[in-house]
């Protein structure tokens, strides 16, 4: 009896302890040192490799549609994010080139643009409402930066109907991406 108490207490122990390195908030932490960036995404989302697209994707493994994303573009000589546009603008410009351009069927309406500064670095917080060609709707959020000649753009998405569940999480995913 006292055997069994003991393994059912160590198994307890340990569970308890691997939520605690888990992460904060339900969420994991991803850190890539080759392009220099990191970010939180949320607890039972797994990698995924995708040809020819984003530099990094996780996704929930229940509900795949949800997701998040690296893409990182050159700026073409811009060596500030600011030289890009102002929050709106930049907004603007990725919604109508990256998450509905053209012939895509898609339109994303920019409902948010605003700029944070963590550390000595400047970012700028995007949220869209995207139509996709089926008439369903999608929540997307996007933090974008400069860092070495590049535009970084990390991407968090979800159906509309689970926006109202996953906005937290995606909300701190999204205010945890970094450039280093």
């Amino acid at each position: 009896m006292l055997k069994r108490f003991v393994a059912v207490l160590v198994v307890v122990f340990s569970l308890s302890l691997q939520g605690c390195v888990s992460g904060v908030g339900g969420l994991k932490s991803f850190a890539d040192s080759t392009d220099g960036y990191r970010f939180l995404y949320p607890n039972g989302w797994s990698q995924v490799q995708v040809a020819n697209g984003p530099d990094v994707v996780f996704h929930d493994i229940i509900q795949p549609t949800e997701n998040v994303s690296v893409v990182i573009n050159p700026t073409q000589g811009q060596k500030k994010l600011t030289d890009l546009g102002t929050p709106s603008e930049v907004g603007y410009r990725l919604g109508k080139s990256a998450i509905a351009p053209p012939d895509s069927g898609r339109t994303a309406e920019l409902v948010n643009a605003e700029e944070r500064e963590m550390g000595d670095k400047l970012y700028y917080l995007l949220e869209y409402v995207v139509k996709l060609p089926n008439n369903q709707e999608r929540h997307n959020l996007a933090s974008a930066t400069v860092y070495r000649g590049k535009l970084y753009t990390f991407n968090a998405s979800t159906p509309e109907e689970r926006w109202d569940r996953m906005k937290d999480l995606l909300q701190l995913a999204v205010k945890s991406f970094s450039v280093d």
